[in-house]
């Protein structure tokens, strides 16, 4: 069974703050300069190189504010709440945690994640079966990383993210594909780490 973010396991993880800075990532890793922690940054320009020539990746977004993440649970919640008439709150919130994670535990508001896709030489994105930021409602599930659904095509190059990112140490978000952390709450208990390396950020600054 998917373990999701809102789950009470995922908060019992405690906190050790490393103090590691915020960094940028190079342009031609993220041309939207995303911001992530300078250990995340480093394993994501390792697990870049050991992809096959032609294939890199593309980081979408990294660094999040905490203003920024509670518009996003509200936008969404909005919609799961119309798709699923008469839902409870506790249910909501479970539901809701499938796309975007609560504010205590949210790795992008520790810059401990990022959403990513593969692209080609020219910069296209490849075919990994749904866009970025795909809801499981409008997807079908197929935003899910193990989703049926999908094409031969999306699901090796979903299996090819995968092996780059989890060689470095990343673990994925099931209900998402493109979304990948390291060392934050969810990570630590999906790797059986005693406490998170990362707590969430109030400002971002850049190196």
């Amino acid at each position: 069974m998917t373990i999701l973010l809102s789950d009470e396991r995922v908060r019992a993880v405690p906190v050790v703050e490393s103090g590691e800075p915020l960094v940028r990532l190079p342009r031609s890793l993220s041309p939207a300069g995303a911001l992530v922690r300078a250990g995340l940054a480093d394993r994501l320009m390792a697990a870049d190189i050991q992809l096959p020539p032609g294939i890199r990746l593309r980081v979408v977004e990294g660094y999040r504010p905490v203003e920024e993440q509670r518009a996003i649970i509200a936008s969404y919640a909005a919609q799961v709440r119309a798709h699923h008439p008469g839902v409870d709150d506790v249910e909501l919130a479970r539901l809701t945690s499938r796309f975007v994670s609560p504010v205590d535990v949210a790795p992008h508001v520790a810059a401990a994640a990022v959403d990513l896709t593969l692209v080609d030489v020219c910069g296209e994105e490849l075919d990994l079966g749904t866009a970025i930021d795909a809801t499981p409602e409008d997807s079908d599930g197929r935003c899910y990383f193990s989703a049926a659904g999908i094409g031969a095509d999306a699901h090796a190059h979903r299996d090819l993210l995968a092996s780059v990112l989890t060689r470095q140490g990343l673990v994925n978000y099931p209900t998402e594909w493109w979304h990948w952390s390291f060392g934050d709450r969810y990570w630590a208990l999906m790797t059986g780490a005693r406490h998170a390396l990362y707590g969430p950020v109030a400002a971002a600054v850049a190196a």
